[in-house]
This record gives structure tokens, C-alpha cells and sequence, in this order.
């Protein structure tokens, strides 16, 4: 019989649901979560907070805690000077905007772990990121940084105090920066047509032409730039910006940064061809590349993004997905200690695995003896399927039927590997983000699976996440083991409307628009700036456990929920015919049209609202017994600034689809601002309605 011994320490982490809290339950620091417990200690002893912010996926957050917060001379000092306390950036996102923010204006960078001091009552006078166990890189060790915070805390009160003061007003005043007074314009008149073009030529000087996408190492896959892009050129017919979206998704979708066994994306490459991954695998990247090589896919038809969709998916069908029809947070980068272990291959075992089928396989994949990474070798392809295939002698088919069966092989001896460790709490943002991607898949291939997903992780979302303390439809933010905790925040709101749009244009249940509607109205209620900013705070009204409410505006690993919300208005002001959601949609984006004119890469969804009102926005109407068929047959095309609506009954309760039906007829009516063309009869008459300029 095993005996397992007890852990020599155990803190007040041991009872919350992150795994990455969790495993900082047994450091010998007495790690408390944020909360009124910690926060009132911190008072009553009048002791300085730290505060270090990390996920679960984060390679330095595992290394510093190896170097320091399980060592024991470190953490008595910690426990004995501080109140500690742990966040996981992904349950508090909130708290990890702020004090980010605060460490970027003291040192000029961020970044994680983040390691931020405060005075007892939480506002911040101190930080910085990873900090070592002896002095290098030009930081000081962290015993040393300690020491010197809690002798200036005993000594200089005051002057931290105001340096507190300093901050804590930067920080209310930050968001003052980016946002605009808005002029009395009517929506009409709010964007000129040249909007488009000057975002674009901003654009076009970060395009890296060489390896796609924008800018210098390390590459992160810039989602929302692409996808404007293919937006630009739909409207514009700039076939420059068609060939850089394609150009960065093939180079993406080539490199390492894609796992070409397993199926899904890596959050980042570090070096500008897309080679070298930062391995860990996050939700919400595969959710907005799956949703990007969609619209590729509509414009192109290309079987290489039916392919790459098909298998992401499958890799969150399959690893990412809870039996409760969730979808998990993320994958770590190491295995054993090591990053990227599980992902990297030596010629021997390729060699061994695949025998005589290897030769193929290493040309074509970039495997060789010296390795392309630390002496081991990452996937990647630097050929298509034809060309190398004409090289080889193969036909097209012959050679994707070998890499095929290489690929099985290979995956089914990687799965006897040690699996990074898997993040499985559910985030109901990044839900919501996959629940979209899903429902475009759908849209785009027609596989009956994905149109299950993504109603049943809706349903899921929903239910699960309801804040049953508060008035329905109030959602909270994170779920495990059956229980949904911490109020939900901006983007979650925004990223479920989407979803609830986007799902109810593949099964047109009208129930669908009126919840968007119901959790869109509890948005502007709960989130509005009492000031008269159309830009809503991040934080609802009733969350009363930070120190400043902030704006989240900038679309960076993930949309921003306010670019989200404008463009969420905008889809809710056409369907159902409610002008001042549209109006609300144009003085968002307005606020910000200054900087995203100077700096579209860091605006790219508020660009891509933008792009709806510089062009013709388009209702269609489908009306008849078979409308919601035909209206998916439709929705196969690339309609960006369309709102599908469709109905198999002359009972709607929808405007738009009212007084439309025809008995024995399914009927096609193409709409701009409500006024109507006359009807046609196949989705392929409504789409060259919607073609023509």
C-alpha cells in the first residue's frame, strides 16, 4: 500500500479552481487569492502587497517560481514583510490590465510574470516582471528587490505614497489618450470614404513581404489585420491586400508556428518566419485563426485552409473540449521541463517511425540530421503538395495519401510523449470566440459536427455561466468543476453577442437575436461611462474590488470588447432595425478613429467596423419554406456588412422578414438602410445583387 506524504506546505491557494493558482498551493510563500481577506490583512498589519500576476501557460512564471517562490529563505522573508497574493491573469484579466499598465509606466515594459508592489490599500508604487535569484540581465535579484522595497516602505512612506498617488492618477487618466471628443455629426456623415484607404497605406508600411504578416520577431499571427484585409479587398478590390492576407496565412500555416500532426496554432512564432513556436497552444488563437482561414476560404476555395480549418478543429474536438461541451483554456509550452519537448523530432526517430517512407517525409517537412531548432527539428513545410510532388515524381494524390499516413504514425508515437500540461478551466470569452469560429466553419465547409459544437457550447455558456445572484442575463466569467465564478467582464458580453449573431446565421432560431439583443441592452446599462463616453468601462457597475475602472480599446491577442460591442450594435441596428445601436456603433468607433488612423495595426476589429460604415451595409431578407437552406447556401460567400436573416414561416417577430412570404415561393430580398430590391428567387441571383456596386 502507497503512503503519499503530505505536502510541507500548503497556502490559501489550495482551495481555488485555477490550475495555475493551484500550483502555487504547496510554495512555501503563504499565498493568499485576491480578495477581501488578503486585502483587509494588508490594512490591519499596514504591510506593502505583492501582487504576481501569471497563467498557466507562462514559461518564466514556472521558472521564477522554481528560483524563488519555492525557496524557503525567500518565501519567510516574503511572509514575514508582505501580503502575498496570486492572480491568474486569465480569471482576472481586470486586475492584470491595471497593474500591467501601472508597471509599464514605471519601467516602460511589461510583461508576464508580472511582480507589482502596493501600498496597502492596492494602488501600486512598484514593479516589474521576472526577476532572478542572483543579479543578471541587468536586474537585481529578488531577495535584494525585496529587501529595498520593504526598507523604503519602513523609511520613505511618504514619498511611495505619492508616487502611489502619481500612478493611480495616470492610470484614471490613461484612457483620456487614445479616446476623442466626439463632434455633433450625424452617423452619415461621421466617416469619409478615404478612411479606408488611409488605414490601409498605414497598413502596407508593416506588411513584412518577405515571410507575411506585419513587423519584426517574434511574429504574432495579427488576426484582426488579416481579416480587415480581405474585408478591404472585398470592398475596395485592392488585390495588394488579398495577396498579403493569403501571402501571411500560407506562411503561417507552412511554418512551425502550426502543429502539422496534431492539428492547431501556437500562440506566437519568435523568429520572423513562423519556425520557431513559443509552443503553448491558447484557445482563443485557434478560435480567431479558425475564424480567419474561413473567410480565406469563401474568397479562395483553397483545399489547403479547408484542410488546416479541418484539423484545428478536430484538435479541439478532441483535446480541448470538456465532456460538457466546453472548451479548455489552454496547453503549456513545456513538457518535463523542457519547451517544446513533446513538439520536436531527431531524424532517428522520424527515420525509425516511418522507415521507408521517411526520405519523403524529411524532405518534404524540413527534417535533418543537424536539426533546425537546438539540434532537434520543428515541422514546416517549404513546399506545396504540386510542387514538391513534381519533384518527386509522385502525383499530387499519391504524395498527400504518404504525408497522410506519416503524419498518423507520427502523431500515435508522439501521444506515448509526456503531454504539456493542459489548462482546464473554461473561460466563457474565449468560448464565446470558438463558438463563432465554429458556427463560420459551418457556414464555410458544411460539416454537421461543427454546427453541433457550436450550439451546444452556446447552450453551455448560457446556462453554466449564469451569475444566478444577479438579474438574468448576468453571466461570470470562469467555470470548473461545476462552478462558475467572478463577474463577467466587457469581452465576454461582447465575444457571447457575437456568437449568438453568428449562431443564429447558420440555424436562423429566432430566439437567438432577441438574447443578443437582452445581454446587449444589460451591456449598455452595467458598462456605460456615467461621463457620456460612448467607450464602455471593462468592469461593470457592481464590481466594486479595484481601484481604477478602465477601458479596454486596443485589439491585441483578442479583440477588444468595446471594438467587439461596436460592431455587435452595428449587426443588432440592421437586423432589427434599431438606429440608435447603429448610431451608438459610429460614435464608438469615432472616439477612436484618430488612433486607429495612426496606428491601425493595434485597432485592426474597430478598422474592420469602420470598414461598414465607409461602404454600403446590406440586410437580406429569406422568406419561404426552404429560407433556411437556401439562406445557408448563401452564407457560403464572403458577405462582410451583411445581415442574413431568414425565415420558413410568415410569423416572424422581425421586421425585416415581415410581409415577405409567399406561399409555395422562397424568396431572395436584397436590403440597403431598409429600403428593399425587388425579389429573386436563388442565392445565386442574391449574391450578384450583392456584388454590384
Amino acid at each position: 500500500m502507497q503512503h503519499h506524504t503530505p505536502p510541507k506546505h500548503t497556502n490559501k491557494l489550495a482551495n481555488e479552481l485555477s490550475p495555475y493558482l493551484l500550483q502555487h498551493a504547496h510554495n512555501p510563500v503563504n499565498w493568499y487569492p485576491w480578495g477581501t481577506e488578503a486585502l483587509n490583512l494588508a490594512k490591519t498589519q499596514d504591510k506593502p502587497i505583492l501582487i504576481s500576476i501569471g497563467y498557466a501557460a507562462c514559461h518564466w512564471c514556472h521558472v521564477m517560481e522554481r528560483e524563488s517562490f519555492e525557496n524557503e529563505e525567500v518565501a519567510e522573508f516574503m511572509n514575514r514583510h508582505f501580503v502575498n497574493i496570486k492572480v491568474d491573469r486569465e480569471e482576472r484579466p481586470d486586475l492584470d490590465q491595471i497593474y500591467m499598465d501601472a508597471v509599464t509606466a514605471l519601467t516602460g515594459s511589461g510583461g508576464w510574470p508580472l511582480n507589482c508592489f502596493l501600498l496597502p490599500d492596492a494602488r501600486p508604487f512598484y514593479g516589474g516582471t521576472y526577476f532572478p535569484p542572483k543579479a543578471m540581465y541587468g536586474k537585481p535579484d529578488w531577495l535584494s528587490l525585496l529587501k529595498s522595497i520593504v526598507r523604503t516602505f519602513t523609511e520613505k512612506r511618504a514619498e511611495l505614497e505619492q508616487q502611489a498617488g502619481y500612478i493611480t492618477q495616470h492610470l484614471q487618466n490613461q484612457d483620456a489618450q487614445v479616446l476623442q471628443q466626439l463632434p455633433l455629426l450625424q452617423t452619415t456623415q461621421l466617416f469619409e470614404p478615404n478612411t479606408a484607404e488611409t488605414i490601409f497605406v498605414r497598413l502596407r508600411q508593416r506588411f513584412d513581404t518577405e515571410d507575411g504578416g506585419f513587423g519584426a520577431a517574434p511574429k504574432f499571427p495579427a488576426t484582426m489585420n488579416l481579416q480587415w484585409l480581405l474585408q478591404y479587398y472585398h470592398f475596395a478590390a485592392d488585390k495588394n491586400a488579398l495577396q498579403h492576407a493569403l501571402f501571411s496565412l500560407d506562411k503561417m500555416t507552412a511554418g512551425g508556428i502550426y502543429d502539422h500532426l496534431g492539428g492547431g496554432f501556437a500562440r506566437y512564432s519568435v523568429d520572423k518566419a513562423w519556425l520557431v513556436p513559443h509552443f503553448e497552444k491558447m484557445l482563443y488563437d485557434n478560435a480567431l485563426l479558425t475564424d480567419l482561414l474561413t473567410d480565406a476560404y469563401k474568397i479562395t476555395r483553397k483545399p489547403e485552409y479547408k484542410e488546416t480549418i479541418e484539423q484545428t478543429l478536430e484538435f479541439i474536438a478532441t483535446e480541448m473540449t470538456s465532456d460538457e461541451g466546453g472548451f479548455y483554456a489552454s496547453y503549456d509550452a513545456d513538457s518535463e521541463g523542457e519547451e517544446g519537448k513533446y513538439y520536436v523530432w531527431s531524424k532517428a526517430e522520424t527515420d525509425q517511425v516511418l522507415s521507408e517512407d521517411a526520405p519523403v517525409f524529411n524532405r518534404f517537412y524540413g527534417i535533418t540530421e543537424q536539426g533546425n531548432w537546438e539540434g532537434k527539428n520543428i515541422l514546416n513545410r517549404n513546399f506545396t503538395l504540386k510542387n514538391f510532388a513534381d519533384k518527386t515524381g509522385y502525383s499530387p494524390e499519391q504524395l498527400k495519401n504518404l504525408l497522410q499516413r506519416c503524419r498518423r504514425r507520427l502523431l500515435a508515437y508522439r501521444n506515448n510523449r509526456t503531454k504539456p500540461a493542459l489548462d482546464d478551466k473554461i473561460i466563457l470569452g474565449w468560448n464565446a470566440l470558438m463558438t463563432t469560429a465554429y458556427a463560420k466553419a459551418f457556414q464555410a465547409l458544411g460539416h454537421p459536427q461543427y454546427k453541433t459544437a457550436a450550439e451546444n457550447n452556446l447552450q453551455f455558456m448560457l446556462t453554466r455561466f449564469a451569475d444566478t445572484q444577479r438579474q438574468n442575463p448576468a453571466l461570470l466569467h470562469t467555470y470548473k468543476n461545476g462552478r462558475a465564478q467572478h463577474p463577467a467582464f466587457l469581452d465576454d458580453y461582447a465575444f457571447v453577442i457575437e456568437a449568438l449573431l453568428t449562431v443564429y446565421q447558420i440555424n436562423f432560431n429566432e430566439e437567438l437575436p432577441q438574447q443578443a439583443l437582452s445581454l446587449a441592452e444589460f451591456v449598455l446599462q452595467h458598462f456605460a461611462d456615467p461621463a457620456g463616453s460612448p467607450v464602455l468601462f471593462y468592469t461593470p457597475d457592481f464590481q466594486t474590488d479595484v481601484i481604477v475602472r478602465k477601458k479596454e480599446y486596443y485589439d491585441s491577442a483578442t479583440p477588444s470588447g468595446n471594438s467587439t460591442m461596436a460592431a455587435n450594435l452595428k449587426l443588432l441596428g440592421a437586423m432589427l432595425n434599431l438606429p440608435h445601436l447603429t448610431e451608438l456603433s459610429a460614435k464608438m468607433v469615432k472616439s477612436v478613429e484618430t488612433s486607429l488612423l495612426k496606428y491601425p495595426t493595434s485597432f485592426g476589429r474597430w478598422g474592420s467596423v469602420a470598414l461598414q460604415f465607409v461602404y454600403p451595409a446590406r440586410e437580406v431578407a429569406v422568406v419561404g419554406s426552404n429560407a433556411p437552406k437556401l439562406a445557408l447556401q448563401l452564407a457560403k460567400n464572403f458577405l462582410p456588412n451583411t445581415a442574413l436573416m431568414a425565415s420558413a414561416g410568415n410569423q416572424s417577430p422581425y421586421e425585416l422578414l415581415q410581409d415577405r412570404f409567399v406561399e409555395g415561393k422562397t424568396l431572395f430580398y436584397v436590403c440597403q438602410n431598409t429600403a428593399c430590391q425587388m425579389p429573386v428567387n436563388t442565392p445565386q441571383e442574391a449574391l450578384q445583387l450583392l456584388n454590384s456596386r
